[in-house]
């Protein structure tokens, strides 16, 4: 059977979750709602996370990799999964595992009318700085680019990737995935999905690029929606 949905896990020094990684999306592509295969990003790990994502993509065929030689940031992990996959729709989730991968299924639900739909995290399990940050930090994005979308930080995403792959991304544009597809007229729409506590490893964001990184991020989105070339092709000979 045709793969149909491609997770992108983006993992930089994540060697404590990755182990729980494989079990939790090999059980969740046994109860996808699409057949599903797994892409690792390794974002120029230090620690044994490449040792361990080329063990597990040797014991499950589901599972394949892609490496950086340095360590780039989200957005371009990101950006480089969208630009490798090869199925219809593509996903992501954090590799430290604060979003459940069952809750894909209802994200996949709702895709056949939109075009991205992103997870909101109900009762976040994070300290009040982080929440509180993260809330003023959607607050100033909503206000720039009015997606109208309540947390973009979501780890948990399902996208067409048709449009996926034509979000032209920079440092700092995964928090403004859903506008980017509104750029494109496409229709999104957020769904409430589980929140757990990390378990394991480090959060690899602190005040500065939850809160101050994020408004400059604004002013750069602001440019892209001015220069954004949108068409689509009718007809090729």
């Amino acid at each position: 059977m045709k793969y149909e949905f491609t997770i992108i896990v983006p993992v930089y020094n994540e060697e404590d979750n990755l182990k729980r990684v494989e079990q939790e999306l090999s059980n969740y592509i046994n109860i996808a709602a699409k057949k599903t295969k797994v892409l690792f990003v390794n974002d120029g790990s230090k620690d044994n996370s490449q040792q361990l994502i080329e063990e597990i993509c040797a014991n499950n065929h589901d599972f394949s990799y892609i490496s950086f030689e340095q360590n780039r940031g989200l957005s371009a992990a990101i950006a480089a999964g969208f630009k490798n996959v090869d199925t219809e729709l593509v996903g992501y989730i954090d590799s430290d595992l604060q979003t459940a991968p069952e809750d894909f299924n209802l994200l996949l639900k709702e895709i056949g009318e939109f075009d991205l739909v992103t997870g909101v995290r109900e009762s976040r399990k994070d300290s009040f700085v982080k929440n509180m940050s993260s809330t003023i930090a959607n607050g100033i994005r909503r206000s720039f680019t009015n997606d109208g979308m309540d947390d973009t930080g979501c780890p948990l995403k399902v996208i067409k990737t048709e449009y996926a792959k034509n979000i032209p991304m920079f440092n700092g544009l995964h928090r403004f995935l859903p506008a980017m597809i509104l750029l494109q007229n496409g229709k999104i729409k957020q769904i409430p999905v589980q929140h757990f506590p990390r378990i394991a490893g480090v959060a690899k964001y602190g005040l500065w690029n939850r809160l101050v990184g994020p408004l400059i991020d604004c002013f750069a989105y602001l440019w892209m929606k001015k220069k954004y070339l949108n068409y689509k092709i009718a007809k090729k000979g």
